[in-house]
């Protein structure tokens, strides 16, 4: 899937100082940081979504001692 973005002159200038050096292209480092950004920006949308329903009261909760009890950790 194609796909186009802008970004920064001196963030481009980064870029094809770092393809040039090494060899690679920038398409190559882009996919390296969606790929490897991809999880840290789902983990933080999506705590900060959970964490929004639990303000709202839209979320169950559990005290430490109720999963310790329904784990079988307090035997």
């Amino acid at each position: 899937m194609a796909t186009s973005i802008r970004i920064a002159p001196e963030t481009e200038k980064r870029l094809d100082f770092l393809a040039n050096q090494t060899g690679r292209t920038k398409a190559f480092y882009l996919r390296e940081l969606i790929e490897r950004g991809l999880e840290d920006l789902e983990d933080y949308y999506l705590a900060a979504d959970v964490l929004e329903r639990v303000r709202k009261g839209e979320e169950e909760i559990y005290t430490v001692a109720e999963v310790r009890k329904s784990l079988g950790l307090d035997n």
